[in-house]
C-alpha cells in the first residue's frame, strides 16, 4: 500500500516527465507506471512530435512498463498521470489491466475517470481500475494553464509579427 509520501513522490516524478514534453513545446503531460514501489514505464506527450495521435503519456509509459515486464498485463500497478485520462488512456489501462490510478488535474472536456464520464469503474468491462483524483492538482493544474497561457501569447505576438511583415511588403509594392 503506497503511502501520502510515495503517492506525492511518484506524482512528482510524473510532473517531471510533463517538463520534458513543455520543453519541447508538446502540451505538458507526464506519467509513470509503479510496480512494487518502482517505476517501471514512464512517458510524456509526444504528438506534435510523432505526428501520431496516439503518443500520450499514459500510452507511452504502459508501453514501457510491457516492454520492462515483458507481459501485457499490469496487474497490481499504479499509474500517475498529471491530467485526468482520456477515452484512450482510459482504454489502455483497462486493456493492460492496471490496479490504480493516481491523477493531479481533473479534464472537464475529456477526462475519463470520473469527469466527464467514467469509463476506468464501470462494471460493464472485465477489468476495473481504482482511482484517485487530486494528487497534487494545483501544480498540475498550474502547469498547463501556463503552457497554454504563453501558448496563446506566443501565438498572438506570431500572428502581429506577420501582419506587420505584410504591411511592410505591402507598402513596398506602392
Amino acid at each position: 500500500m503506497l503511502t501520502t509520501e510515495d503517492k506525492a513522490y511518484f506524482m512528482q516524478e510524473a510532473i517531471k516527465e510533463a517538463y520534458k514534453a513543455k520543453e519541447k513545446l508538446e502540451v505538458p503531460i507526464g506519467a509513470v507506471v509503479v510496480l512494487n514501489g518502482k517505476i517501471i514505464g514512464r512517458g510524456h506527450n509526444r504528438r506534435e512530435e510523432s505526428n501520431d495521435a496516439t503518443t500520450h503519456a499514459e500510452m507511452l509509459a504502459i508501453q514501457e512498463a510491457n516492454r520492462n515486464l515483458g507481459n501485457w498485463r499490469l496487474e497490481e500497478t499504479q499509474l500517475f498521470v498529471t491530467l485526468e485520462p482520456c477515452p484512450m488512456c482510459s482504454g489502455a489501462m483497462i486493456l493492460s489491466r492496471v490496479k490504480e490510478l493516481y491523477y493531479g488535474a481533473s479534464d472537464p472536456k475529456g477526462g475519463t475517470a470520473g469527469t466527464l464520464m467514467n469509463l476506468l469503474t464501470d462494471e460493464r468491462f472485465n477489468h476495473q481500475v481504482q482511482i484517485e483524483s487530486g494528487l497534487l492538482e494545483q501544480e498540475c493544474g498550474e502547469l498547463l494553464s501556463n503552457f497554454f497561457r504563453e501558448l496563446r501569447k506566443r501565438k498572438k505576438e506570431e500572428k502581429l509579427q506577420r501582419k506587420a511583415k505584410q504591411n511592410k511588403t505591402d507598402g513596398n509594392q506602392v
